[in-house]
């Protein structure tokens, strides 16, 4: 119990991503699939951020003088998330046109729905 109190952030990102995976699995609105997607995306984004921070480390920015290696945060990580904030964005753009087109063509967003038409 006392790593979970420690560890508030990583805690907290895994139960956004249970929260966005339990959306994405029981919902059958494309639009609430495409929320949790993004609760998930959300959750893996804070888990590695969390992960990547050292307290007492400051930012690999340089101002006065250079203070050595063990002194500075890794960069990575976080150039990491920027890519992933990225790539998120975009797939959500991607299935928000799509579900634009689907329900141009079907009328609807409900997933049983789509079924039922696709049948008959």
């Amino acid at each position: 119990m006392e790593g979970l109190l420690n560890n508030y952030y990583e805690t907290a990102a895994i139960i956004l991503f249970g929260v966005g995976f339990t959306i994405l699995l029981l919902h059958n609105n494309l639009i609430k699939k495409i929320i949790g997607m993004n609760i998930m995306d959300t959750a893996i984004f804070l888990f590695f951020i969390a992960k990547g921070y050292i307290e007492g480390k400051e930012a690999p920015i340089i101002v006065n003088s250079y203070k050595g290696v063990n002194a500075y945060i890794n960069p990575i990580p976080t150039g990491l998330m920027l890519t992933g904030i990225v790539v998120g964005v975009s797939t959500t753009a991607f299935a928000l046109a799509l579900t634009i087109k689907i329900y141009e063509n079907y009328g609807t967003i409900e997933l049983d729905e789509i079924l039922k038409k696709g049948d008959g």
